[in-house]
């Protein structure tokens, strides 16, 4: 090899070398400063630090308040348990068709013995539920009437020669509805909206398509109340209505409205309610109380 082309590159002016010397000081300077100085920023400190600090706890505890809330067992009425609710809750496809069927008659089970009768539900499975299951107040209180004596229930039971006055419930106003056993706040103004959308009932019967309204309580409410169509009662005229009028009825659907339209353009007026039942759609098991709307 040769060394003394390789010697060539290492030759070095006096100045070049100074140079080299300073350049090396200036790294070994840089390095220690770096290794034994603290170059971090200084940690700042807030005069609100201590009122956050002591604060601290109470947001622990609302945390731990809010994880709770989580956790909380919500009770509901087991009479309106729908598909995926029943699901939810670990029933079978089949435990919440008959519950479904059991409604369609609008009957209602008022205890978890009664829910698992029409359910068919397992002990096991009716342990858990049970405990979320809530009744409304006056299914307990008829539990207590029956356990009473005939002796003490026989003053509450109206003698054959008493009259009670029926009254109209097309007038009756919220306090009137409110004095029947089993009727709240909350139920006296469903049936006063139902009313409303209306335009005034025409059977006791429309009573069972107010949500919430037990048939305890529609046998009540029957007791009380009588249904009288005022003479000035606006009814529809079927052959003449439009569209829109028919639509906002509230028996009849828009699709529903629209086949009556087409329908009477093509064959002529509607003579009676029976002529209006053939139409497709047509909710033939409310056609009587319906009819009493309609104007031919």
């Amino acid at each position: 090899m040769n060394f003394k082309a390789v010697n060539e590159y290492f030759k070095f002016t006096k100045q070049q070398r100074t140079g080299l010397f300073l350049l090396f000081v200036i790294i070994i300077v840089l390095q220690l400063l770096y290794f034994f100085l603290d170059f971090s920023e200084p940690e700042k400190k807030f005069a609100e630090e201590p009122q956050w600090l002591s604060l601290q706890t109470e947001i622990d505890n609302a945390k731990l308040e809010k994880n709770n809330e989580k956790n909380k067992v919500y009770t509901f009425n087991p009479n309106f348990i729908s598909d995926y609710k029943g699901y939810k809750l670990g029933m079978s496809v089949q435990e919440i068709d008959r519950l479904l069927a059991f409604r369609k008659e609008n009957k209602y089970v008022n205890s978890a013995e009664e829910f698992q009768k029409v359910t068919q539900i397992s002990d096991s499975l009716l342990k858990v539920l049970s405990p979320q299951f809530k009744f409304p107040d006056w299914t307990q209180q008829k539990k207590n009437d029956f356990k009473t004596e005939k002796k003490e229930y026989v003053p509450k039971v109206f003698s054959a020669k008493a009259k009670i006055a029926l009254l109209d419930i097309n007038q009756a106003a919220q306090e009137d509805l409110i004095k029947v056993y089993g009727v709240g706040e909350t139920l006296s103004a469903r049936i006063l909206r139902q009313k409303e959308i209306l335009g005034g009932f025409v059977s006791m019967e429309q009573l069972k398509d107010v949500w919430g309204l037990s048939p305890e309580v529609i046998v009540e409410l029957n007791s009380h109340f009588k249904v009288v169509i005022p003479s000035n009662f606006k009814k529809i005229s079927i052959n003449d209505a439009s569209l829109k009028e028919l639509s906002q009825f509230p028996y009849f659907k828009y699709s529903l409205a629209k086949q009556i339209v087409t329908y009477r353009s093509m064959n002529g007026n509607f003579n009676n309610i029976e002529d209006l039942s053939k139409i497709k759609g047509f909710p033939v098991e409310k056609a009587k109380i319906i009819s009493l709307y309609l104007e031919f």
